[in-house]
Parts: structure tokens; C-alpha cells; sequence
């Protein structure tokens, strides 16, 4: 149990009606999930109002209600607090329910539309390596220690994030690194947060579905940087355009990497396989189990952050040597015939860009390479042409499938890829509507040498058809076909 009045510390109030020195049970924004003598925070979502859920709440036994609008009827035995901005508020509410945990760790936060899992996960193997306890937020899973909890947001709600946090304070974590989205830093899910650091990775074009422009999305990453403390670090990309411009204004210590212009932390690729990369880090060389110029960025950010966060250079080295590749990003599989199957989370056109590119660098030109890809339903439709054009412009075959349709239809979202495909590659694509057929197509049409390209799901284990979740792993498809085929 907590006191009203000591959860609503910090938080902007505009009006109180009610006592605050009542005992609260725990903290809701969801009218399903009320429980007696709860706060309930109503928020104004996009596609419900939390406000239509007042008196419900009451109802189902909240003895506290959060909100911006005044509700019509005012109950004599509920305590009223009028704020600005309830999701500001609720996380300063779930931040002191919980004893602001993320005070109590070094918690690094990492935001761009690019490589955010791979690092916050690479980091928690880092760091798990040289004997901590940590703690993982992320898109493919949340870690507390070594005990695995189910991910369903990139950055999840502000209650659940000082949820795991609390709970890994009290595993005795002493890091945890989080992916911080867009999204999440939009709708305020992170700002009670205390954040040892942050790291920019880079920004393309993704999105703009919810933020409307690039500059609003831009605008909203750099926020992030704006609010961390004098006593935090800065770590961004030089490489990325924007990379300068998250820094500006930022009270935090700043240091710049590299692989491509002069910056603080440097590196360079001496030697690329598809098993790995010959990597120098200012000057030292270290041999690393990922590959592509997207990946040597990748590690420069974790070197640059462990270093900030107390490990020495040779340390760090030793430990990144040993770091394997996240689930679904590139990663890699070979048939008994040679072929080289890839599976990869590129779901925006500078990923697929990347991803194809690092292809380029390492494969002989004697092989062919069949990509597979789809773009996401209710989403972001302006990259659908730009993803199938890039596809086209650096495969030898391409086929154009579905990703997660939702509730679009998906030869709808197929006809606004294909308008994308430029007259010259029109006879180098074919489009199977059906994702377990394409892949399966892709296998039976390889050879021995070839390379096979899976873009798009990743580490997803379901496909979203009409607002329901089957079943679907894009890496056990492409193991079980290439079995079958390539015996």
C-alpha cells in the first residue's frame, strides 16, 4: 500500500478533490484491469478515451481517479486529481509507486529507427559476461537477471517499465539496458525515468503513420537527449546525419562514433565473412562473430557505452569477440548444399538498404540471391514502393509477400509495392501473396552457393491476418524447406 499523496509527488497538479492521505493498492489505466482501492489514470488514447471509463472505474472499487477533463458527476467517497497531462502523470505515479527504480540501477536507454534491439541485447550479453546481474528491455523479450518475461511493446507502458525495473532492483541488477521508441518517448512513457545514458543509433524513414512528418519524428528522438541529466552520457552516430543534431543542446557528457568520419570512438572493417568481421576499434583489432557496416556500428555504441559505464578497453574487446547475433537480425543458416539462408528484421528501406548491401560486400557475384519481402498492413504506406525498388535494385530475384497484413488487404499492400519496381527490374520480381509459399518458392528455386534473403519479421514468431495471430517463424520455415529441398 501506498499513500496517494506520496505517489503524486512530481507530478503537475491542477486541482485536487478529495483527500490525498488515502492508501492506494495499486495504480491503473486500464478500466478492465481495476482493482479495490486502486488509482485509476484516464487517459486520452487514440483510439479510446479513458475518460468515457470514469465512473466504471468507480464503480469496480478505484477510490482515486487521475484526469484532465472534468467528469460530469463527482462521487463524495472518490478522491479527484486534475492534472495537465495524464500520461506525464502516470509515469511519475508508477515511478513512485514502485520507489523510482531506476534510480537505484544504471539504466541506458537506446533510440533511432535502426539497431536499437541489437544493441540493448548485445549489451546485456556484454555486461552479463563480465559477471553483472542486468536487466533487458526490449522488442524480442524483457530480462530480468536470466528469468524471461514475453515482450509486447518496444518500450512497454509506464507501469510495466517501473514494474521489471522494481523487480530487477530487487534481483540485484546492477545495469539494465532499454530500447526507447518513438513512441514511447511521445506519449511520455519514459520521462520519470533516470537514465545513466543514452544512445542515438540513426533515423530513416519510419513511422510516419503516427508522427505525421520527419522533422516531428526527428524532433521527438532528440527529446529524449534533451532531458537527460549533466551527470548522464550522450553516445551518437557521426555517420548519421542527424547524429550531431540529437547532441545539440544536451547537458549530458557527449562522445561520437564512427565508422566512416573522425569521431571519438573509430572503427573500420579489415575483413568481412558471413561468419563474422575483422573489426579495428580505435586502433586495436578485434574479430567479431556479426557482420555489415550497420553491425560495426552496432559495436562501436556498446564499446563506447561500456567503456562509460566502468569496463576497461581490454575488457570490453575480450567480451565483444564473444558476442552472438540477436535473434533475427542477420542471422544466418547454410543447407547441406551451401546454401545461405538469412533472416533479418529489415522492415524500413535504410534496413533492407543495409542489409543488402553488406550482402554485396561479402558474396562473389557467381551466386544468385532470392529475397523475400513484405511490408507491414496499417502502417506506414509511403515505404512500400521505396522497400520494393531497393529489393529489386539489389537482388537477382525478388518476391513480394505478405509481412503482418493486420486488417488490410494484402494485394492491396502488394500493388503499392510493385509501383515501386522500376521499368528495367519489372522481369526480376514475382509476388506470392502467401509468406509460407514464397518462402518455399525462394528454397526450391536456389542452388548450391546461392543466398537466400528473409526480410522483414525477424525474430516474430506469428503473422497478423485480420487481427489474429498465427503461428509463423520465418527461420523455421526457411530450415524445414531447405531440408526438404536440399537434402
Amino acid at each position: 500500500m501506498k499513500k496517494l499523496k506520496d505517489i503524486l509527488y512530481k507530478v503537475s497538479i491542477d486541482a485536487v478533490r478529495g483527500s490525498t492521505n488515502i492508501d492506494i493498492s495499486d495504480i491503473v489505466f486500464d478500466s478492465r484491469k481495476i482493482t479495490p482501492n486502486c488509482v485509476f489514470i484516464a487517459q486520452k488514447g487514440t483510439i479510446s478515451n479513458g475518460h468515457d471509463y470514469i465512473e466504471k472505474a468507480i464503480e469496480n472499487g478505484a477510490t482515486a481517479i487521475v484526469y484532465e477533463d472534468d467528469p460530469a458527476v463527482f462521487s463524495d467517497h472518490v478522491t479527484y486529481v486534475k492534472v495537465a497531462d495524464a500520461n506525464k502523470a502516470l509515469a511519475f505515479i508508477a515511478a513512485n509507486f514502485y520507489d523510482n527504480p531506476s534510480e537505484k540501477l544504471s539504466l541506458v536507454g537506446v533510440t533511432g529507427t535502426n539497431g536499437k534491439t541489437t544493441i540493448a541485447t548485445l549489451l546485456h550479453q556484454l555486461f552479463t559476461k563480465a559477471g553483472y546481474k542486468v536487466g533487458l528491455l526490449s522488442t524480442v523479450k524483457i530480462l530480468v537477471g536470466s528469468e524471461e518475461f514475453p515482450a509486447t511493446h518496444t518500450t512497454p507502458d509506464s507501469i510495466s517499465i517501473n514494474n521489471y525495473l522494481n523487480q530487477m532492483v530487487q534481483a540485484g541488477c546492477s545495469y539494465c539496458f532499454m530500447e526507447v521508441s518513438s513512441h514511447g518517448i511521445a506519449q511520455k512513457r519514459t520521462d520519470a525515468l533516470a537514465f545513466k545514458g543514452g544512445i542515438f543509433t540513426n533515423l530513416s524513414h519510419d513511422h510516419l503513420d503516427y508522427h505525421k512528418t520527419f522533422a516531428e519524428y526527428r524532433n521527438v528522438k532528440k527529446s529524449f537527449f534533451d532531458s537527460l541529466a549533466k551527470t548522464s552520457f550522450a553516445i551518437s552516430n557521426a555517420d548519421d546525419k542527424n547524429g550531431a543534431f540529437m547532441l545539440q543542446n544536451c547537458d549530458a557528457k557527449k562522445t561520437m562514433y564512427s565508422i566512416q568520419n573522425v569521431a571519438d570512438i573509430n572503427g573500420k572493417i579489415i575483413e568481412s565473412q558471413f561468419n563474422g568481421m575483422l573489426l579495428n576499434v580505435n586502433n586495436q583489432e578485434v574479430w567479431v562473430q556479426l557482420i555489415g557496416k550497420f553491425n560495426a556500428s552496432n559495436l562501436l555504441a556498446i564499446y563506447a557505452t561500456a567503456l562509460e559505464l566502468g569496463l576497461t578497453k581490454e575488457e570490453v574487446l575480450l567480451h565483444l569477440s564473444t558476442l552472438k547475433s540477436v535473434s533475427g537480425r542477420f542471422q544466418c543458416i547454410v543447407s547441406k548444399t551451401k546454401i545461405t539462408a538469412i533472416v533479418d528484421y529489415a522492415h524500413t528501406p535504410d534496413a533492407l538498404e543495409n542489409v543488402l548491401k553488406t550482402i554485396a560486400e561479402i558474396r562473389t557475384f557467381n551466386e544468385q540471391l532470392f529475397t523475400v519481402v513484405g511490408c507491414g498492413g496499417n502502417r506506414d504506406k509511403e515505404k512500400r514502393p521505396v522497400m520494393a525498388r531497393i529489393a529489386t535494385e539489389n537482388s537477382d530475384t525478388v518476391i513480394l509477400t505478405s509481412d503482418n497484413p493486420r486488417n488490410e488487404d494484402p494485394f492491396e499492400i502488394l500493388k503499392d509495392m510493385e509501383a515501386g519496381v522500376e521499368a528495367q527490374n519489372t522481369n526480376k520480381y514475382l509476388t506470392i501473396e502467401d509468406r509460407h509459399q514464397a518462402i518455399k518458392t525462394a528454397c526450391k528455386m536456389a542452388k548450391e552457393g546461392d543466398i537466400i534473403l528473409i526480410a522483414g519479421k525477424g525474430h516474430e514468431d506469428y503473422q497478423e491476418i485480420k487481427g489474429v495471430k498465427h503461428h509463423f517463424n520465418d527461420l523455421e520455415e526457411v530450415i524445414k524447406f531447405l531440408n526438404e529441398f536440399n537434402k
